[in-house]
């Protein structure tokens, strides 16, 4: 029989349970780590969360996730304007910032297409993209290596091309990753690892 709490804290177990990666067990710890701790901390989490909520917006140019608008990166005039880096999600922007190799701009999509779960062009946030591609030269397609992912820069690469036919259209290389044993990767990783072999 399964183990019953009070009320209040049933429900903040299910609702950390609604949390990606968060299972029961963690959850529960999740919950009695709140209720043992201070106060303090425990209003000063409720107030994070809620002014999250609250303070948090998409910015009207890239659609990042940001309390300015608009975001650090659009507002920033030592970026390149002319160059602009297509991801899923916001969080693909921190992972492409820690290189410090990328100095243009960015758009959000937040998320693929995915016709096996209904989600078509239409439901990504592409409207506000196409007027930005106006100045630029380069645009690079940084959607992950999934099926996805791929149908995803298919479809925006015919459109860039179609739209704007000179504009310089590149995708992200996939491959081996660094520090990895070549004997260990898949049929897909080394494909993709020789297509984006380079002069060396």
């Amino acid at each position: 029989m399964a183990t019953r709490f009070a009320e209040p804290m049933e429900r903040l177990i299910d609702e950390l349970r609604k949390l990606p990666g968060v299972g029961t067990k963690s959850a529960q710890r999740f919950a009695f780590h709140i209720l043992r701790a201070s106060q303090g901390d425990a209003a000063a989490l409720s107030a994070a969360i809620l002014r999250l909520r609250e303070q948090l917006r998409l910015c009207s140019n890239c659609n990042n996730i940001t309390d300015i608008d608009p975001c650090i990166y659009c507002s920033n005039p030592v970026r390149n304007a002319h160059v602009l880096c297509i991801v899923e999600e916001p969080t693909n922007i921190n992972a492409i910032e820690k290189t410090s190799s990328f100095n243009g701009l960015y758009h959000v999509l937040h998320g693929t297409i995915s016709p096996v779960n209904g989600i078509g062009p239409e439901q990504l946030r592409l409207a506000n993209l196409w007027p930005r591609l106006e100045g630029a030269e380069e645009v690079i397609l940084a959607t992950s290596p999934t099926v996805e992912g791929e149908a995803t820069a298919r479809y925006l690469a015919d459109e860039v091309h179609r739209m704007y036919n000179s504009l310089r259209i590149s995708r992200i290389a996939t491959g081996v990753p660094a520090g990895s044993d070549i004997e260990y990767a898949d049929e897909v990783t080394m494909t993709r690892a020789l297509e984006g072999r380079r002069d060396v």
